[in-house]
């Protein structure tokens, strides 16, 4: 690598870490992509009774085993039944025990929603009077931790791998077959491969962990692992590593029997590369190669045999390579967002072509760098081959921005959600960059236009020459210190050369800055293309808002808490009134009367009264009855209208000593 590249890469390395880690940091539980909608009993209320059974309804299918639904008394301890049942129309039920006491209970959930992200969190409710509680409701976390990290890596490296296997392979056969036999195209290739191998096989492991404990020991769990295999999430990775070992065997012929086949091809005096040639350096430098040679070529029917026989080939590693490239495509539409949601008939081959043209623009942008950069500088890449791959590029760009609003429409759902969720504004952070793509592929094809124009037919003579002056066989020295020592100068010479070499076309030199630029901003597009598929969709988070929102306006409990004074001998205490669903219409309340020490306090009378100011309302008079000491309760209670609501209790205390006290409050 000469010093004037290894720079520009290492700035394009140092890219894709920063713009990864800044990403993968922010991969936190807030990216599930179900959520809850509503329970039964609801967050906060409070009921006279012990209810036979929990259940919860989220905003869409979610995966559950007998411990992802939890019922947790006041120390801690559960006591539900275990093992909850679905109740249709994604409501889950969990069966409580009889008889439970008063007190305030825990619900949690860690659950898996449809697209295989984990959902987890909690809420409370009371049976007869809220109580203490020795269970926290902070750390009800899924998917982040060490381990939620290590899982986003893996679903970076897992598309990046993706995206330079097929990208590249694609890049090889329809742009430059002579790309075979490249040795740095070979090892981008097949580095996409392990890459895609590795993060699968990591993925695998991590899966369990992942959506349960996400503690580290689990990785290597064995029963864990057995019971992610039979998971939707856990078919897809299997399926994509035996896919991969399909993909392994096409490279196999692609960079073996077809390399060769193209050499013995060109070797033959192929007119049709013979054509691909021409406005290169290396081509003029051929064909004067071979008119002083003279006659002794192959003859025209081997020519054309061997050029036939690279057709068949070129034709059958096209369509496997398709066959496979669209197989591990589908590994992630059958799992992910794709599989579930609005018209997944239609979303899971749209997304597979998304996934293909994104490889194919990508992949093969990665590919072009490295042949600008790194093919020997008798073998450079043709103009011809960059105007192919231009054209394939831009036919990617327009199936991309088909199935992309498609895609958007399905996702997103309304204007509103484009701006207001955090998958929308995602979108548009991406939209800007694939903008930004697209601009700078239009100063790439302008200098591709320039480089065809061109031609060095003297630059290639004196490649030749040099080539052949340096290759001049020499004497073995004996001492092999000698010989590493000028086997190293060779190099260096050869390096520098190669640089001389490439620097000499202005027109050359300035293609490979503006894609080097396209890939600058392809790492970074990646990026955000992997934090949007661990977002939750914009048009679930806005039906989940609006579902809870609902929700909340419909059964919200409304709980004011109102210090008071008799003025008489142990007078003090405070007032507590709930009032559920504090919606218009019939509602259930509960007073609570409660001394400093927080100890029920036992009063001979309560009273409330609602007022509406605003609308000349009220005052509505409450008489509850006593449910138990510091315990009264009303049922029935009408609320007429919404509005901001006046609510006055009185507490006596004894025959002669009673305190009102007021407080305002938002009703319906």
């Amino acid at each position: 690598m000469t010093p004037t590249i290894a720079p520009r890469l290492r700035t394009l390395l140092l890219l894709f870490l920063a713009v990864t880690g800044a990403l993968l940091a922010g991969a936190a539980p807030a990216s599930a992509h179900a959520a809850l909608t509503g329970s039964n009993p609801t967050q906060g209320s409070v009921v006279d009774k012990a209810p036979e059974q929990v259940s919860l309804t989220f905003s869409e299918q979610v995966s559950l085993n007998d411990d992802s639904l939890q019922v947790l008394d006041p120390k801690g301890g559960r006591v539900d039944a275990g093992g909850a049942s679905d109740l249709g129309g994604d409501t889950y039920g969990l069966k409580l025990r009889p008889g439970l006491p008063d007190g305030t209970y825990t619900v949690t959930y860690q659950v898996v929603s449809a697209d295989s992200h984990p959902v987890a969190g909690a809420f409370t409710f009371s049976i007869g009077a809220p109580s203490g509680t020795s269970v926290a409701l902070s750390g009800q976390a899924a998917g982040g931790g060490v381990v939620g990290f290590l899982y986003g890596a893996g679903r970076y490296f897992s598309y990046a791998g993706f995206i330079v296997l097929v990208g590249g392979a694609a890049f090889v056969l329809a742009c430059w077959q002579r790309g075979a036999g490249i040795r740095p195209l070979q090892r981008l290739v097949v580095g996409g491969w392990l890459t895609l191998t590795a993060a699968t096989l990591a993925l695998l492991l991590l899966r369990g962990s992942y959506v349960g404990s996400g503690k580290v020991g689990d990785i290597f769990d064995l029963n864990l692992l057995g019971e992610v295999l039979q998971t939707k999430s856990g078919a897809a990775l299997v399926s994509r590593l035996l896919l991969l070992a399909a993909a392994a065997l096409f490279i196999a012929v692609l960079f073996g029997a077809y390399a060769r086949r193209d050499e013995d091809e060109r070797e033959a005096g192929s007119p049709e590369t013979g054509a691909e040639d021409e406005i290169t350096e290396a081509g003029v430098a051929k064909a004067g190669v071979a008119a002083a040679q003279g006659p002794g070529a192959e003859d025209d029917s081997e020519a054309a045999h061997l050029a036939a026989e690279k057709n068949d080939l070129t034709f059958g590693l096209a369509v496997g390579g398709a066959v496979v490239a669209a197989g591990l495509a589908a590994t992630w539409a059958m799992a992910e967002h794709a599989s579930t949601g609005l018209q997944p008939g239609i979303a899971m081959p749209v997304d597979v072509l998304h996934l293909l043209a994104v490889a194919t623009w990508l992949g093969g942008l990665a590919a072009l760098v490295t042949a600008l950069f790194r093919a020997p500088a008798d073998t450079p890449i043709e103009a011809s081959a960059v105007r192919r791959f231009s054209r394939l590029a831009f036919g990617s760009v327009l199936v991309l921005v088909g199935t992309g609003i498609y895609q958007s429409w399905r996702q997103l759902g309304s204007w509103s959600a484009l701006t207001g969720t955090s998958y929308g504004r995602l979108l548009l952070v991406k939209i800007g960059l694939v903008a930004v793509l697209v601009g700078i592929a239009w100063i790439s094809r302008r200098w591709t236009g320039r480089l065809a124009e061109t031609a060095a037919p003297e630059a290639a003579v004196v490649v030749v020459e040099q080539r052949s002056a340096v290759r001049t066989p020499a004497t073995v020295p004996a001492d092999s210190r000698r010989a590493a020592q000028l086997a190293r100068q060779q190099a260096a010479l050869d390096s520098t050369r190669d640089k001389r070499v490439r620097d000499a076309d202005p027109h050359r030199s300035g293609l490979r800055r503006s894609v080097l630029a396209e890939a600058g901003v392809a790492v970074v597009l990646l990026a955000v293309t992997t934090a949007l598929t661990a977002t939750e969709p914009g048009r679930t988070a806005e039906a989940a808002r609006q579902a809870t929102a609902a929700a909340s306006q419909r059964s919200g409990p409304l709980s004011l808490k109102m210090p008071f004074d008799t003025g008489g001998e142990d007078g003090k205490g405070t007032v507590e009134v709930t009032l559920d669903p504090a919606r218009v219409g019939g509602n259930q309340m509960h007073v609570f009367v409660l001394r400093p020490n927080g100890k029920a306090f036992d009063v001979p009378e309560v009273k409330v009264a609602f007022t509406l100011t605003a609308k000349n309302v009220g005052p509505l008079p409450v008489t509850p009855d006593r449910v138990a000491t510091g315990h009264w309760a009303a049922s029935g209670v009408q609320i007429p209208m919404a509005g901001q609501w006046k609510i006055a209790v009185t507490v006596r205390t004894s025959d002669i000593d009673q305190a009102t006290v007021y407080k305002n409050a938002q009703i319906g």
